[in-house]
């Protein structure tokens, strides 16, 4: 992104940030109260809300039970949440400053849909829509040299010509990460 993290996160930290992203094609609904991750504090590893996904916007087509493991103030999050089409939805963003002004996101996911059967249409689905959501957040605060973010899709949706995505670092871990909100 052309602008510096604190700006970014300001946005991708609200559920208006969330439902930019995923617009035109799902809006994820949510309690009054909890606008964004800096407005009230989320229990950690509890079920902090149920949101319904619209299709287009309208059409209720999953039940999401968000759950956050950790929230790095102004630096990303963890979730770990299920819904009735997915057995597990893991998503960890983090937005990292490039030293210059500006800062990258990256988004690493692993998703398991709960009939095994639907595992090809979800990895498409998912990568299309973090794809989008990608195009959407450099529409709206530009693009870097090094491209605006990188979608880094895990068990269920390896990018092409690579293994199943584990995230930054062996075993799956990012560097420097916090286990709920502490380093």
């Amino acid at each position: 992104m052309t602008v510096p993290r604190a700006e970014v996160w300001a946005v991708v930290s609200t559920m208006a940030g969330v439902n930019a992203e995923l617009a035109p094609y799902v809006r994820m609904t949510h309690p009054r109260h909890l606008q964004s991750l800096d407005d009230h504090p989320v229990p950690m590893g509890e079920v902090a809300f149920h949101s319904w996904l619209l299709a287009g916007r309208v059409l209720p087509f999953d039940r999401h039970a968000l759950c956050l493991e950790a929230v790095i103030d102004g630096e990303g999050f963890d979730e770990e949440s299920t819904s009735w089409m997915q057995r597990r939805w893991r998503h960890e963003r983090r937005l990292v400053d490039e030293g210059d002004g500006t800062c990258t996101v990256t988004d690493h996911l692993v998703v398991e849909p709960r009939l095994g059967v639907l595992r090809p249409l979800a990895a498409r689905v998912v990568r299309f829509l973090f794809e989008h959501r990608h195009r959407r957040l450099v529409q709206r605060f530009g693009a870097t040299r090094g491209g605006a973010s990188a979608v880094v899709p895990g068990a269920c949706c390896p990018p092409r010509g690579s293994t199943a995505g584990r995230g930054g670092t062996p075993g799956g871990a990012w560097p420097g990460r916090r286990r709920g909100g502490q380093r």
